[in-house]
């Protein structure tokens, strides 16, 4: 049987650092959460096409996706996604209505964690 590794690219292991980190300062299990998502291999990771973000949020929300966000569907809402990457088209499509960063991003912009809905 095959040892899990966990991720191997330096940025992610860091991410996932800096989401325990503060997650665990600030007492929000929303980063913890986020962190252990990402720890998980690619094929089980996340993955969310534009369409489903559209139709589980609201208008003004954040949405974070821990995974990639693909490019299926027309957003309709004025909404902020956060997620770990973005197809091309995606990043695109998401900018021309609302607005696509980074979960390091978010974290620096709301390290509370308000009004932030995990998709995927």
């Amino acid at each position: 049987m095959v040892k899990r590794t966990g991720p191997q690219t330096l940025e992610l292991q860091e991410l996932i650092r800096d989401l325990k980190i503060l997650g665990n300062k600030e007492k929000i299990n929303l980063w913890k959460r986020i962190a252990s998502d990402l720890e998980k291999s690619t094929r089980i990771r996340r993955k969310a096409n534009i369409y489903k973000i559209d139709k589980c949020t609201r208008n003004g929300e954040t949405a974070i996706i821990p995974g990639k966000v693909l490019s299926m569907g027309e957003l309709t809402k004025k909404i902020t996604v956060a997620a770990y990457q973005f197809s091309e088209n995606a990043e695109e499509k998401i900018n021309a209505v609302g607005k696509a960063i980074t979960i390091k991003q978010l974290m620096k912009e709301n390290p509370k964690g308000n009004k932030v809905r995990i998709i995927g």
